[in-house]
């Protein structure tokens, strides 16, 4: 009796409490074990450049020192990986670049990186280099390499920062580069409209966005375009054609936008059928092109860079991997590359809503 009284008490009182605390070594040690693996976190950009991608350099740069932890650098993103092209960074590494465009790792595109045998050759340089991590900041070809690379090699944990300016990821309410993109477009708009009204004419601008047309739909409301033509849109043309044959015909000047990616077939061909049905209009096509990936990042730009780096070196050092950094309400959040890839958004409906109100 005695004995299953012992056995009793043991079960419902000391055990639970044996458990938990098991659980919390069991926890403890792994991040422990997470963070004395991390000794050198190998950093690159990928695909194409965006403004705030050295800012995020300078945020994991600085963060992983600070743990003490090293940081190499690889240049030219999955290329350079694959070449051994690597370089130690240090604080001075990373002095008055928060402010500059483009990418000072430098960035290509990697076709033997879709291979097996290539990202092997990758690997076998990571590891000869002494690199136990990897930081990588890019989109969706970036992310899509990184996922690879990490189901073939998972002792080396990857993890990804959000840098391109078309903002067609999942897990972040917005992308390193998007928002100094779209004040690059407003103001080049602006002067395009200085001159559209000087001479009463029409201008198709068409801005990067061969899947998305995000850049296009908030800038086609800020500069106060007359129609906006986007991919996610199937009926943009006959928009244009009713706003055009039944609009205010006293307006100085007429700007619409159009998503280089939009059914179309991009603004050339926009202005050819423009012109066609309406002779009278004095139709003109400007392509702004990669204008839009430079310059200097805004500071919102900058500030998301810069908490997303952080962030992803803490995350390495509490163990996670294989997901993308971002920031959703305001806070961070991680989501696993496979749902972030190739993620487009459902167009807000009540934004074309806007632009047709607005431009009348």
């Amino acid at each position: 009796m005695r004995e299953l009284l012992a056995c009793n008490l043991y079960t419902i009182i000391i055990l639970p409490y044996v458990l938990a605390y098991t659980q919390f070594i069991q926890r403890d040690t792994g991040v422990f074990l997470a963070m004395a693996q991390i000794k050198n976190i190998g950093l690159y950009t990928s695909g194409g450049d965006a403004p705030g991608m050295n800012a995020a350099i300078r945020a994991v740069v600085r963060t992983a020192l600070y743990y003490d932890i090293e940081v190499t650098g690889i240049l030219r993103g999955y290329h350079g990986m694959i070449r051994g092209e690597f370089m130690p960074m240090e604080r001075k590494s990373v002095s008055n670049i928060v402010q500059r465009g483009g990418t000072i790792l430098k960035t290509a595109r990697s076709d033997q990186f879709r291979t097996s045998e290539g990202r092997k050759k990758a690997y076998e340089q990571l590891k000869a280099s002494n690199i136990d991590a990897l930081i990588g900041i890019g989109g969706n070809g970036t992310f899509a390499g990184a996922r690879a690379f990490g189901d073939e090699y998972p002792d080396i944990p990857v993890l990804g920062l959000p840098g391109t300016i078309d903002n067609d990821l999942a897990g972040t309410d917005f992308t390193i580069g998007y928002d100094t993109a779209i004040n690059t477009v407003v103001n080049a708009v602006d002067k395009i409209r200085d001159t559209a009204e000087s001479h009463d004419r029409l201008f198709i601008v068409e801005v990067m966005g061969r899947d998305s047309g995000l850049i296009a739909l908030r800038t086609g409301i800020a500069a106060g375009a007359e129609c906006i033509l986007i991919p996610e849109n199937k009926d943009g043309m006959a928009s244009l054609f009713d706003r055009l044959e039944n609009g205010r015909k006293d307006k100085t000047s007429r700007i619409v936008i159009a998503a280089e990616g939009d059914d179309a077939g991009g603004a050339f061909e926009i202005g050819r059928l423009v012109t066609e049905k309406f002779p009278h209009y004095d139709t003109r096509v400007s392509i702004l092109g990669h204008i839009q990936r430079g310059g200097k990042p805004t500071c919102m730009d900058r500030v998301l860079a810069s908490r997303v780096g952080v962030a992803a070196v803490e995350a390495l050092r509490d163990g996670r991997k294989g997901e993308m950094v971002g920031v959703i309400h305001n806070e961070i959040a991680y989501t696993p590359f496979e749902q972030s890839i190739k993620h487009n958004a459902e167009i807000n409906a009540n934004f074309l809503k806007i632009v047709e109100i607005l431009s009348l």
